[in-house]
């Protein structure tokens, strides 16, 4: 994975970056280039979310880091966050009501 081609600018404020796929172990993987790291204040370690929009573009962006209170496990919030997650059409038949 080496080299990064900035190409013009095809809008205001809109930058193309090209980079190759490589292999990480049994995953595919794409490195990101020194300068769109530092402006997104990505720091090795540091997890990222991959939008999918309905045109079929993906936007990245860093993954917001909460603090939990002490007395609430990660386990039982990713739990609860799996419920709604595959109750949502209910949630939102209810909410419409």
């Amino acid at each position: 994975m080496n080299g990064v081609v900035k190409l013009t600018k095809e809008k205001p404020n809109e930058i193309h970056y090209f980079r190759k796929v490589g292999r990480m172990g049994n995953s595919l993987g794409v490195s990101l280039p020194k300068s769109l790291a530092a402006k997104l204040n990505l720091l090795q370690g540091d997890e990222i979310e991959f939008i999918e929009n309905d045109r079929g573009e993906v936007v990245f962006k860093k993954a917001r880091q909460g603090q939990l209170p002490d007395n609430i496990r990660s386990e039982v919030l990713e739990a609860f966050f799996d419920v709604f997650e595959e109750d949502k059409g209910i949630l939102e038949d209810l909410r419409d009501r």
